[in-house]
C-alpha cells in the first residue's frame, strides 16, 4: 500500500512539475510570438489605431455631377472641418464652407459635423450635430441651417430639448425644413422661422414620421416621412404600438438603484403595431389616411414614396407571412387605394375604378418569402418603373409599364442582380452590381433600358475582390471603393462608363505597408462538395509557416442565416486581423457559407431553408466540416472549434449541441437560444407562424439540444441587448444547469448587441475569446525533452488535451530543455 501511495504521489508531483514547465514554455512561446517582427497581438489590433483604414468623406455629389463636396480638417480652426468642393474633371479645390462659418453665436468652437445635406439650389446647408444613438444608429440630434448667401447660421427648433430632432430635410424648393421631434412632425419656415406642428397625437404609443423598433431593425425604416415633389404635402408613416407587449432592459450599474428601459417588442406570434400611411398639407391641417386593405396589425408597409408626382403615393404592402407583396398606388387627394397588376402568369388581375380611370396592382408571390428592395424607380415621365423579382428563379431587373401591358426583362441569364446602383435614363442604361461566376465577389455591370439584355462588365477583369460605387446623379462619375480579403480598401474617382481612374482619393498606402510586413499565408478561397450536387463556398487562413505534414486545430467562423454572408472576398477589418493573429499562433481558421445565406446563387439556394432555420444550415455546416477534415489530412479531427455572433452564435450552439462528437469547442456571442424569443418580422419571414410550424421552431432552436453538450462551451451576451435579448442567454443557462452541463459564460453589463460600449470592452471581449481558445482548443506546441518530444494539442493524444495528457518522461530534462 505504501508503495502504491508513493507511486501516486510521484505521479502527482510529476504532473504538477510538467504542468508548470508546460505553462512556463507556453508563456515563453507567447512572449516570443508577441515580440516577433510581423506578428500580431491583441494590443495592436484592439488598443491602437495602427490598422485603422484611412477614410474619405462623407462626400456628397452635386446635382449636376460637375463636382462633389467632402469634409477636410481645417487649417485655421483647431478641431474644425471645412466643407470643400472638388471639380470632378480637373480636381480643382475650393473651400465652400470654412469651419469658421460654423461657429454659433456666443461659442468659440465650430459645430461638429455628423452629417450634412444641401438644398436643391445649393444655397443652403443643413448640418446634423450633437447626435445620440437610437438603437443602431445616431438618428437623434440638433440641426443647424447655414445660408451661404448671407452666412447666417440658425438652429432649428432652438427651444427644443437638445438632441431630440430627427431626419430633418429641406423642402424641394429649399424654403423650409421638415423634421420629427418626440414622435410628431414639424415644418419650419426658413424665411420667418415660423414653426408649424403638423401632428398632435405623438406619444409613447403613437409614432409619427419614424418607426417602431421592429420596422427599424428588420426593414431598416428610420426616416418615416417624405416631401411631395411640389413641397405642398408630406406623406408619413404612423405606428400605433398599443397592444404590443413591453420588453424591459435593466441597467444595474449606472446608478444606486436599477434603471429600466421599456420599449414595445413584438416577439414571434405576438401582436404587431398597427401601421398606416397618411398625407398632410405642409402648412398644417387634417391627415388624409390611405385606405389600405387588410388588418393593419397583420400587414406591413415597408416602402412608401411619392410616385414621381404630387398626387399619388406608391407603396408596398406585405402580408404577415411576407410571401405576398402588393405594389399600390394611393391617391393623395382622396386616400383611395388604387391597385396595379402586371399580367404575369402568377398574378391575379383585379381592378378598381376611380374617377373613370383603371389602375392596376402588381402582386408578387413566393412559396417561401419575398425580400423587399429599394429598386422601384420611375422612368419615362412616370410611364414605367423598374422592379426586382425572383419570379424566374433568379433575382432580375424588370421594366414595367404603368399600365402593366408591357413587361421587359432587362437582365436575362442565370445570375442574380445584387443591387441597382443608378439609372442613366438620358443615355438608356441601368448600372447594377452582380457576380455571375463567383458569389464571393462583387462587380459593376450595365445593361440597356431598351431590353436588349446585353450586359457589359465595367469593373476591370484584372481587379478581383469586392467593388462598391457611389454614383453621381448623371451616372457619369463614381467614388469607387475596392478591396480583397487580405488587402485594405482603395478609394478612387472614376469616369464612367470607361471605368477610367481620374484620381486616387485614398490608397491606404500606410496600412498596406503594415499589412505587407505581417507574417501571413495567402487566404485560400475554395469550394467543398457536401454531396447531392451541393457545393459550398469557403475560405481558409493558414499559419505563415504552414506545413501540411503537421496537424492543426481548426476554428470555424460562422453566421449561416439569411441576413448575412461570411465568405466574401473583401477587407474584414479587426475580425480579419484577429483571425490572422490566430493563424500566426498555429490555428487554421475557416468560414463556409451554407445554403440559405444571401449569396448570389439563385432563389433555390437562398430559400431552401424556409421553415427550417437552424436545421438545414447546421446540417450543411456539419457536412462541410466532415468533408474538409476528410480531404485535408493536416486538420486534427479532435480539435474542431466554431464561433459566431448573433445568428452565428445560434449556429455555433446548434453545431456543438446537435453534433457533439464533431465539434470540440464553441464560442457563442449575442445569440438566440429559442427562436420564439425573437421578433415577428425576421423570424416569421423565414419560419412562418409558430402555430403552423411548432416542430420547426422547436428543432431549429439550440436550447432543444442543450442536453447533448459534451465539449467546451463559452457563451457571451450583453445584458443591454435590445435585439437578441439577454433573456435568451439566461434561458440557456437554466437548461444547461438542468442537465448538469459544464460551461463558461460572460455577461457584459448594459452592452448592446454589438458589445462595444464602454472603455476597453472590445479588447476585453477578444482577450476572453483568445484565452478560451488557447485553453480549450490549443494550437500545436512542442515541448522538447532529452527523451522525447511531447506534443500538446496533437491528434496523437486522444480527446481534449492539456497538461494532464503528458506521458511519463524525465521531469528534469523537461524543465531544463523546454523551448
Amino acid at each position: 500500500m505504501k508503495t502504491e501511495l508513493i507511486k501516486i504521489g510521484f505521479c502527482v508531483i510529476l504532473l504538477v512539475t510538467v504542468s508548470c514547465a508546460v505553462s512556463k514554455a507556453a508563456n515563453q512561446f507567447g512572449k516570443l510570438a508577441s515580440n516577433a517582427a510581423g506578428e500580431l497581438n491583441l494590443e495592436r489590433i484592439f488598443s491602437s489605431d495602427e490598422f485603422e483604414p484611412a477614410k474619405f468623406g462623407p462626400a456628397r455629389w452635386l446635382e449636376d455631377g460637375s463636382g462633389y463636396t467632402t469634409l477636410e480638417d481645417s487649417n485655421t480652426q483647431e478641431g474644425g472641418k471645412d466643407i470643400v468642393r472638388y471639380d470632378s474633371e480637373t480636381g480643382n479645390r475650393e473651400i465652400m464652407v470654412p469651419s469658421t462659418r460654423l461657429i454659433p453665436k456666443g461659442e468659440s468652437k465650430p459645430l461638429e459635423i455628423d452629417g450634412y445635406s444641401w438644398s436643391s439650389d445649393g444655397k443652403k446647408l443643413l448640418i446634423f450635430t450633437n447626435t445620440k444613438r437610437v438603437w443602431r444608429k445616431n438618428t437623434r440630434g440638433d440641426y443647424w441651417v447655414l445660408d451661404l448667401t448671407s452666412w447666417q447660421l440658425q438652429k432649428l427648433a432652438p427651444d427644443a430639448e437638445p438632441s431630440t430632432l430627427m431626419f430633418a430635410k429641406f423642402s424641394p424648393n429649399g424654403d423650409s425644413v421638415g423634421y420629427v421631434c418626440k414622435n410628431n412632425l414639424f415644418v419650419q419656415d426658413l424665411e420667418d422661422n415660423r414653426t408649424t406642428q403638423l401632428t398632435m397625437d405623438g406619444s409613447d404609443t403613437i409614432i409619427n414620421g419614424t418607426s417602431d423598433w421592429v420596422y427599424e431593425e428588420e426593414f431598416r425604416l428610420r426616416d418615416g416621412f417624405r416631401w411631395s415633389p411640389d413641397g405642398k404635402q408630406i406623406a408619413y408613416w404612423q405606428f400605433d404600438t398599443e397592444g404590443v407587449r413591453d420588453f424591459h432592459l435593466i441597467n444595474y450599474t449606472d446608478s444606486l438603484y436599477p434603471k429600466i428601459t421599456t420599449f414595445q417588442y413584438p416577439k414571434v406570434g405576438e401582436t404587431n403595431s398597427a401601421c398606416r400611411v397618411g398625407v398632410i398639407s405642409s402648412s398644417g391641417g387634417q391627415t388624409q389616411w390611405l385606405k389600405m386593405p387588410g388588418d393593419p396589425r397583420n400587414h406591413y408597409i415597408p416602402k412608401m414614396e411619392w410616385a414621381e408626382n404630387s398626387e399619388e403615393i406608391v407603396l408596398q404592402q406585405l402580408n404577415r407571412l411576407q410571401n405576398t407583396n402588393k405594389v399600390m398606388l394611393g391617391d393623395a387627394r382622396t386616400g383611395r387605394a388604387l391597385l396595379e397588376i402586371a399580367p404575369f402568369a402568377d398574378l391575379v388581375v383585379s381592378v378598381e375604378f376611380l374617377t373613370g380611370r383603371v389602375r392596376t396592382i402588381l402582386t408578387e408571390r413566393d412559396e417561401a418569402w419575398i425580400d423587399i428592395s429599394d429598386d422601384l424607380k420611375w422612368l419615362d415621365d412616370e410611364k414605367s418603373f423598374t422592379w426586382v423579382s425572383e419570379r424566374d428563379g433568379w433575382r432580375h431587373l424588370y421594366l414595367v409599364s404603368r399600365s402593366g401591358k408591357k413587361i421587359t426583362l432587362l437582365t436575362p441569364g442565370q445570375f442574380d442582380v445584387i443591387s441597382v446602383q443608378s439609372i442613366d435614363e438620358e443615355d438608356g442604361w441601368v448600372y447594377y452590381i452582380a457576380s455571375p461566376d463567383n458569389p464571393t465577389q462583387r462587380y459593376l455591370y450595365r445593361v440597356g433600358l431598351d431590353g436588349s439584355g446585353k450586359a457589359e462588365r465595367l469593373t476591370p477583369a484584372t481587379q478581383k475582390g469586392t467593388h462598391k460605387y457611389q454614383m453621381s446623379p448623371d451616372s457619369k462619375w463614381a467614388f469607387h471603393t475596392y478591396s480583397s480579403f487580405d488587402t485594405p480598401p482603395v478609394i478612387e474617382l472614376i469616369r464612367l462608363p470607361q471605368h477610367r481612374k481620374v484620381r486616387t482619393l485614398e490608397d491606404n498606402s500606410e496600412l498596406r505597408a503594415k499589412m505587407d510586413a505581417l507574417d501571413k499565408h495567402p487566404t485560400e478561397f475554395f469550394r467543398i462538395d457536401i454531396g447531392d450536387g451541393v457545393q459550398l463556398d469557403g475560405w481558409c487562413m493558414k499559419p505563415p509557416d504552414f506545413n501540411q505534414k503537421k496537424q492543426y486545430p481548426l476554428l470555424f467562423y460562422v453566421y449561416g442565416e439569411p441576413a448575412g454572408q461570411t465568405v466574401l472576398d473583401k477587407w474584414g477589418g479587426e475580425k480579419y486581423l484577429w483571425h490572422l493573429m490566430l493563424a500566426q499562433q498555429g490555428y487554421l481558421v475557416m468560414s463556409v457559407d451554407n445554403r440559405g445565406t444571401p449569396a448570389p446563387r439563385g432563389r433555390a439556394w437562398r430559400k431552401c431553408i424556409y421553415r427550417q432555420i437552424g436545421i438545414l444550415a447546421s446540417a450543411d455546416q456539419t457536412a462541410a466540416t466532415r468533408a474538409i477534415i476528410k480531404s485535408r489530412p493536416y486538420i486534427d479531427p479532435a480539435r474542431i472549434g466554431i464561433w459566431g455572433w448573433s445568428g452565428g452564435g445560434s449556429m455555433s450552439l446548434n453545431a456543438i449541441f446537435r453534433y457533439p462528437d464533431l465539434y470540440h469547442t464553441a464560442m457563442a456571442i449575442a445569440f438566440i437560444s429559442n427562436q420564439r424569443f425573437y421578433d415577428t418580422i425576421y423570424q416569421e419571414r423565414y419560419m412562418g407562424l409558430p402555430r403552423d410550424n411548432e416542430e420547426g421552431y422547436k428543432n431549429g432552436s439550440p436550447i432543444t439540444f442543450a442536453h447533448q453538450l459534451k465539449g467546451n462551451l463559452l457563451i457571451i451576451h450583453g445584458t443591454g441587448d435590445d435585439n437578441c435579448h439577454y433573456q435568451s442567454c439566461e434561458a440557456l443557462i437554466n437548461e444547461l444547469i438542468k442537465h448538469n452541463k459544464s460551461f463558461s459564460m460572460m455577461a457584459y453589463p448594459n452592452r448592446s448587441h454589438s458589445i462595444k460600449e464602454g472603455e476597453n470592452t472590445r479588447r476585453h471581449l477578444y482577450e476572453l475569446l483568445t484565452r478560451y481558445l488557447k485553453e480549450n482548443l490549443p494550437a500545436l506546441l512542442e515541448v522538447r525533452t532529452q527523451d522525447a518530444s511531447v506534443r500538446l494539442g496533437d491528434s496523437l493524444l486522444t480527446g481534449p488535451v492539456g497538461p494532464r495528457d503528458i506521458r511519463m518522461c524525465s521531469v528534469e530534462a523537461l524543465s531544463q530543455n523546454a523551448d
